[in-house]
Formats: C-alpha cells, structure tokens, sequence
C-alpha cells in the first residue's frame, strides 16, 4: 500500500483535491475492483508498483494535464511523491502503462457502474476523430496501420489520418462503452452496432440519443432489436417532429472536449496501436474517476476537473 493511504482514510476523503481523489480511488480499487487480481510472475526485476497503484499515477498524470510521460516522470515525484515514494523510470512506465490498457478498461467500467446516473435509462453517444499523424511521411512509417486510416472529419470539414473514437455515456458525462475503429472500415452506424454487441452500456436496454450520422433504416432497426431505440434531429427528407433535446445533444460534444482538450487525448502522441488504445483508456478511465469522485463528496458539478489539475 503506498505511503500515507491507509486504509481508513477513504472514510475522510471529504475534499476536493487531487491527493484526495487518488486515496478514495486507490482504496476503491484495491478493495473493490481489483482485490482478487494478483500480479502475474515477470522476468527481471519486481514491478516498483501494483495494477492499483499504476492506474492511481496514470489518472494523476493527465489530470495534471501532462502530456508526455517523460515529463511526468520529472513532474510526480514533487506532485505525488508524498502518496507514491517509489516510482519507476520514464521507459518502464511507457511499458507498463501500454500493458496495464486492459486493467484500465476494466477499472473505467467498473467505476461508471458505480456511478449513480449508470441506473440512469438514457445514454448519449457520438464519435470523434482521433487524428494520429499529418504528413504522408508519419502515414507510411507509423505502426497504427491496423487501426488508423484517412477519414472525413464533416463537423469541421477536413480530411484526417487517424482513428475513429465512439463514445457512449450517461447524462452527466460518465463514459461507459467507448471503442476505436479504422474510419474507412467502419462507419459510424456499424461502429455504434458492434459497440452494442460488444460492450453493455446500460443494465437495461434504453434510449440513445445520437445525431443524424446515425441514421438509416437497417442501423436504427438493429439497436431496437436490441432493446434500444435512437433518438436523433429529423433529416432534411424527414418531417420534424421537434422533440430532439438539441440540449442534451451538447453535454457529450462537451465530454469530447474534455477528454480531448483538458485530459490530452488530442495531443496522445502514440505510436503504436497498442499505445493509442491504453492512452485513451488513461483518459477515460481519469474521466470517470474525476466524476466518482465528484459523486462520492457531493459535488454540485459532476464533471469538473478544475479541483485535479494543479
């Protein structure tokens, strides 16, 4: 257990700071989410930090808002060094970190079932572009290749070379199925199926207000047979009911700005298809730790990181 995080102290994490988000998540994941997880034999020498305690330093790092591990590396022992006095050195945290993107996966899950609103019977979803590379040069050297692809970007109208991001949450913004495509491979209306095949968003089917990407017969058809019926703005061919909440609509376009603005998901900088996957789990799984932790004190908003990033 790290330094200075007993385990009575989740019962006094009544504050809104980073070192208090960290100590209520370290004590949740240990206890709750990954208590019976036991660290498998390496070769070389032991591993400085646990599953629990590396997806604490991966949170903190872009809560922070910093971008490169490297520089985090110089940043955490003055930020965080009083909670984790052992931390490992800039390449083994790049390592770990890329193998621990299925502990992130299961730890971002985990905490948006704990949220309240997850019992919630609404979610939001949309996709974004992931870009991953500007000249023709980083296109043919890059090992994203089975993931990243050019694609059209119609809400700024641009071209990008990279990977499609779909994301599904709650109404107050706690993500709870998130998933990458190729965007040549994989169009809107067949990513949003496959997510739905492949991860539970919600434990009862309910609606999914989308925007008109989404739209067609066969796609909307498919979701109702899985219990969940699309809400979206009426096309130009269709009559408008007026009934679409174009307020809501915005909550997840601001959730994409989180993550990629203040949480750094635009500046990833991975190189790999393995590193692009376990940095987007970073992100999402800071996201909703930020707003577990909103819940557990009583924040008036959920969503705020502005108490985590100094």
């Amino acid at each position: 257990m790290p330094a200075g995080m007993a385990k009575g102290a989740h019962d006094r994490c009544v504050t809104n700071n980073l070192d208090a988000l960290l100590t209520a998540l370290y004590v949740h994941l240990d206890d709750h989410v990954l208590p019976s997880r036991e660290q498998p034999r390496r070769r070389g020498p032991a591993r400085l930090l646990t599953d629990a305690e590396l997806v604490c330093v991966a949170a903190a790092q872009v809560l922070l808002r910093c971008d490169s591990e490297h520089h985090w590396m110089r940043t955490a022992p003055h930020r965080i060094g009083h909670l984790f006095p052992r931390l490992p050195g800039q390449s083994e945290y790049n390592r770990h970190i890329r193998a621990l993107a299925p502990v992130l996966f299961a730890v971002a899950m985990g905490l948006a079932r704990a949220i309240p609103t997850y019992q919630e019977k609404l979610r939001l979803m949309d996709g974004t572009p992931l870009p991953c590379g500007a000249s023709r040069t980083t296109v043919e050297r890059s090992d994203l290749g089975e993931i990243a692809g050019y694609g059209r970007d119609a809400s700024h109208h641009r071209f990008y070379w990279g990977a499609k991001l779909l994301l599904i949450t709650t109404a107050d913004g706690a993500v709870c199925a998130f998933s990458l495509a190729h965007p040549k491979e994989l169009d809107e209306r067949k990513q949003a199926l496959h997510l739905l095949h492949a991860q539970r968003c919600a434990p009862w089917p309910c609606p999914i207000v989308g925007d008109k990407g989404f739209a067609g017969a066969g796609a909307e058809a498919a979701m109702a047979a899985l219990g969940h019926r699309l809400i979206r703005p009426a096309r130009r061919d269709e009559d408008d009911p007026g009934l679409f909440p174009g307020w809501l609509r915005q909550r997840i376009e601001a959730v994409i700005w989180t993550l990629k603005s203040q949480l750094g998901l635009e500046r990833h900088g991975a190189r790999t298809t393995e590193g692009l996957w376990a940095r987007v789990c970073q992100r999402v799984c800071a996201l909703n730790a930020a707003i577990w932790h909103n819940w557990q004190i009583g924040a008036p908003v959920k969503r705020s990181l502005i108490a985590y990033d100094h």
